[in-house]
């Protein structure tokens, strides 16, 4: 059974802004990891460059770009919650959030191919 307040699309958004935020701080450890490779261990850092041109890479880089965007977006959504007057244009509000993050996203995949 679906709860009543899950099936607000704002429910969504609420969700889409944890899971990205939760799918970022997951990703950030690895991306310092090779980071640090280019101080310590070049050779190595090579490697993993190498695989970036996987294509399968390029579609979780898609991935990563849009969880970034969303978790973006999902924010000034919700500074704007807590700072202007909230009107009932909520539901287009989240949506053009999750529309400019696949935009942003989109954008990158494309340019990154």
């Amino acid at each position: 059974m679906i709860r009543p307040h899950r099936s607000h699309p704002l429910w969504f958004a609420f969700a889409l802004h944890r899971v990205s935020g939760l799918g970022l701080a997951l990703f950030l450890p690895a991306h310092f990891y090779l980071l640090s490779l280019a101080l310590t261990d070049p050779v190595s850092l090579d490697s993993y460059l190498a695989l970036a041109e996987n294509p399968l890479v390029k579609v979780a880089e898609f991935g990563l770009v849009f969880l970034l965007a969303v978790h973006f977006f999902g924010g000034l959504r919700l500074i704007a919650l807590e700072w202007l007057p909230w009107s009932g244009r909520q539901k287009s509000l989240a949506a053009g959030a999750v529309a400019a993050a696949f935009f942003v996203s989109g954008t990158f995949f494309l340019q990154a191919v």
